[in-house]
């Protein structure tokens, strides 16, 4: 959920492991890998409950206007972190950050107009496919094809015909997870040509400039209320500024296998943070359907060899 988070996917920035994880193992490889494990459940958390603090200023400023001030927080924090030389990048550069930024807004947006329609958990399950599927696609094992039919089985179970099936909020879902994919495989690209987190950080920067006009919109027409402009503040900072500095250093103290392993608990997260803030219960069927998703990327990753 990451999903929704700032760029920090674990198959777009496993290459800082290798540069970092080996030195720091050599000191304390125990204390360094649960020092990692705390801090990724820390950033899942703190992920799944920005989300879910967001959510509350729906109905005054409604997803879109929380999408906005959360791209403008990512903006900062990315910007003050990376910053990027922009006169200096050419045009090889600049597309793929253009058009990381405008999958970077498209993602957050229909994440949260999903968990406005269908919930957070059920949201970032779907939005999880993403990752997954890449993960899958890339792989020719047996195992991996039958994680492949185990998740599809929690799909068609999360998307079964029911009276109260909202399939819009679904399909939602469903662009959030596309949105994720593209992401990640931009996010290769615009590391390869970029220097450092440049490129990530020159991408929150346009795509905040994106949403500026909705920025402009809303306080012209309808002044949010101190409230609402909190709840999406909060949502920004846990959201998108926790879980990218701590998945900086999470990735220097743990391998990219155990960082996509961890990455799996997030639905889950994010179905508990759902049921105690926001009080959205799962049913049975959701459930399962959430965790046979979870337990396909579990097993894929536990079963690899690298």
């Amino acid at each position: 959920m990451h999903a929704a988070s700032a760029p920090t996917p674990a198959p777009a920035q496993g290459t800082l492991v290798t540069s970092s994880a080996p030195d720091l193992g050599a000191r304390d490889p125990g204390g360094q890998r649960l020092a990692g494990v705390v801090t990724m459940f820390g950033s899942g958390l703190s992920n799944q409950t920005g989300a879910a603090i967001g959510s509350l200023a729906f109905p005054v400023l409604g997803p879109i206007g929380v999408v906005a001030v959360r791209q403008y927080v990512a903006a900062i924090v990315l910007m003050a972190v990376g910053r990027p030389r922009l006169r200096t990048f050419t045009k090889e550069q600049w597309w793929p950050v253009l058009l990381l930024a405008l999958v970077f807004g498209t993602m957050n947006l229909s994440l949260y107009s999903a968990i406005d329609r269908i919930g957070l958990g059920l949201a970032v399950t779907l939005e999880f496919l993403g990752p997954l599927s890449i993960a899958l696609a890339a792989s020719r094992r047996r195992v991996d094809a039958c994680c492949a039919l185990i998740a599809a089985a929690g799909v068609v179970t999360l998307m079964r015909p029911q009276p109260s099936t909202d399939y819009l909020g679904m399909g939602l879902g469903l662009l959030a997870a596309v949105c994720w994919a593209s992401y990640i495989l931009l996010n290769r690209t615009v590391g390869r040509r970029v220097p450092g987190v440049q490129g990530s950080a020159a991408a929150a920067g346009v795509s905040a400039l994106m949403f500026l006009p909705v920025g402009i919109v809303l306080v012209a027409h309808r002044p949010p209320t101190a409230g609402a402009v909190a709840c999406a503040l909060v949502a920004g900072v846990l959201s998108s500024a926790v879980p990218y500095l701590a998945d900086l250093l999470t990735l220097r103290r743990v391998p990219a296998r155990v960082f996509g392993l961890f990455m799996s608990v997030n639905p889950v997260l994010a179905a508990v943070v759902g049921w105690i803030v926001l009080g959205q219960n799962l049913g049975r069927a959701e459930a399962a359907a959430i965790t046979a998703i979870v337990a396909a990327n579990a097993i894929s990753i536990l079963t690899s060899r690298t």
